[in-house]
């Protein structure tokens, strides 16, 4: 757990905090910004993997609290893999993508991280008592 919102933490700061530097044209916050983010992208992909040993070690791989939290991870990737990196990139080359569309889209990806992890810590339903 701790090791996913490591590796996630940053990114979803980063994505947040891009679009505020798009309105500003801050060239050089934005590419520290997308560093960031294309980074703990990549180690962010570790996360499910830790996670899905840990749920087969716990005996819970069939519970639909964790079932949701795999769908809405791999909804969060697609949001920022083919959405949010490619507008920050388009930023970045100097076309203007729509700050204020950029800024929805991160926000929807720190959205469904924040429920994943909710579910992770809550585990609705869940019988394993830890």
């Amino acid at each position: 757990m701790i090791a996913a919102i490591v590796a996630i933490g940053p990114v979803t700061v980063a994505a947040g905090m891009f679009p505020a530097a798009l309105r500003r044209a801050d060239r050089d916050q934005m590419r520290t910004l997308n560093r960031i983010c294309r980074v703990y992208a990549v180690l962010g992909l570790a996360v499910p993997v830790f996670g899905l040993a840990t749920a087969k070690q716990m005996g819970v791989l069939g519970d639909t609290w964790l079932i949701v939290s795999m769908v809405l991870t791999v909804v969060a990737a697609a949001v920022l893999g083919l959405v949010v990196l490619p507008a920050q990139r388009a930023a970045l080359w100097g076309e203007e993508p729509a700050a204020a569309r950029l800024g929805m889209l991160s926000g929807l990806f720190s959205l469904l991280w924040a429920v994943v992890v909710v579910l992770m810590i809550v585990r609705p339903g869940s019988t394993t008592g830890a």
